[in-house]
């Protein structure tokens, strides 16, 4: 044990005091943060430029109080002009595009003989915001022709709002619900990058040692089992180290950004709305606020937290334990391409999983099968989590990823003891087959 402890401290202060590390740990959320702002930037700059469009209504149908001006959008009518000569005017002057709309006997053949001409590819949200207005107005006219009024349709329109309860009387909502899928999304999200980053991290540890024969040194003092698994456990306790910081840098900057813009926003707010609208935003927000922060303290935090826990290390000493036997099958980062798809694509699957039926439904057969599966029950089971799952369900899928934990570190064990010391050769499967059978 005092010789696995030396080995956990010697890669972790090698990790820890690397200054990619030191760098990255503190420039992340800050790249991370700038990079999102960028984003929201961009996608503002973009929807501020104001498209002119124009339109040529020979139907009689259509009318400006139709076609509606927004920030973006602006219409003009040009049928006086006749659709030729809108055209022309819209390829020389400075618009956005020419809609044409021809007179037709039916609504139904009117529906699909409008056209739009522009220069370039016009955006598709705004063909379909036009066609919304379209659809609308000509659906509105289907109505008048059957002697319906359309006031009346208006004032029947009602939205209902399901109240959710479980059979013991705990009220649920579509927000917590929202919240759920939130908190596991990030959850198994989290765990994939950390295992991807850190188990690669750990392969390339053992390369950079096998290469260099620092290696042969090593294992002279220390058994190849006990310096993989110190390696493992050291880069861990590092990632986790870093994980921690970024959670307190983005908490201290989510702080600073959210009262630095609130002052602003509240300034631009009071700027355009009267002071009773004003108070009616800030008390809806301050509703808003208080419920979702109420529908978190209502989930299961600390039930979450430390399942959170056993499966990010469980999930990430289960890949690591191959990425450090892919390491030291190998000489360089080339080889290692043939050996990485088979255990990548186990992660992307749970990734797959989670999105397309966890989140539709946590508790179905496909869920439930994946999360017991070893290979995918760390991400999967910590989607799930959040949805409330039953204890039984918990307690088989943490002991088949314990003992399927010790099966493959024994496993990359025998490959690790053999391919540390072999050189010269690109292992193949069957090599791999022949270590892991080798009792010697």
């Amino acid at each position: 044990m005092k010789r696995l402890r030396l080995i956990i401290e010697r890669e972790f202060i090698a990790k820890v005091r690397n200054k990619s590390f030191i760098v990255m740990t503190f420039l992340s959320p800050l790249l991370m943060i700038g990079m999102g702002a960028l984003v929201i930037f961009l996608m503002k700059k973009n929807d501020d430029k104001v498209k002119k469009i124009v339109y040529v209504d020979h139907s009689g149908i259509f009318f400006k109080d139709v076609f509606k001006d927004s920030k973006t959008v602006k219409y003009q009518d040009f049928t006086a002009l006749g659709i030729e000569e809108s055209k022309k005017k819209v390829e020389d002057g400075d618009y956005y595009g020419a809609l044409y709309i021809p007179k037709q006997d039916s609504l139904e053949v009117l529906a699909k003989s409008i056209e739009f001409f522009s220069k370039d590819s016009p955006s598709m949200s705004v063909i379909e915001s036009i066609e919304d207005s379209i659809d609308k107005e000509l659906r509105h006219k289907k109505l008048e022709g059957f002697g319906i009024n359309i006031a009346h349709i208006e004032e029947s329109k009602i939205s209902s709002e399901i109240k959710m309860f479980d059979f013991s009387g705990e009220k649920s909502s579509k927000l917590i619900n929202g919240l759920k899928i939130g908190v596991g999304t990030i959850a198994g999200y989290l765990l994939m990058m950390f295992v991807m980053i850190y188990g690669t991290s750990v392969m390339r540890s053992v390369i950079e040692e096998k290469t260099s024969r620092i290696i042969e040194v090593i294992v002279s003092s220390v058994k190849p089992f006990q310096l993989m698994l110190g390696k493992i456990i050291g880069n861990a306790s590092a990632g986790l180290l870093q994980f921690f910081i970024w959670g307190v840098l983005f908490l201290v900057l989510g702080l600073i950004a959210s009262s630095f813009f609130g002052v602003d926003m509240m300034e631009m707010q009071s700027a355009k709305v009267s002071s009773e609208q004003l108070d009616a935003i800030q008390q809806t927000a301050m509703n808003k606020g208080e419920m979702i922060v109420q529908e978190i303290f209502r989930l299961p935090l600390v039930k979450m937290f430390f399942l959170f826990i056993f499966y990010f290390l469980g999930g990430y000493m289960l890949y690591s334990s191959l990425f450090a036997a892919i390491g030291a099958a190998v000489d360089n980062e080339t080889d290692t391409q043939q050996f990485m798809m088979p255990i990548m694509l186990p992660l992307m699957l749970a990734v797959y999983v989670g999105f397309a039926t966890v989140i539709n439904d946590p508790h179905g057969p496909v869920s439930v099968v994946f999360s017991y599966i070893p290979f995918t029950s760390p991400i999967v089971m910590l989607m799930r989590i959040p949805f409330g799952v039953a204890w039984w369900e918990i307690a088989i899928s943490m002991l088949l990823l314990i003992l399927t934990f010790i099966v493959i570190v024994w496993i990359a064990a025998k490959v690790y003891r053999v391919g540390i010391l072999m050189y010269g050769k690109k292992p193949t499967y069957k090599d791999l087959w022949k270590w892991i059978r080798y009792s010697g």
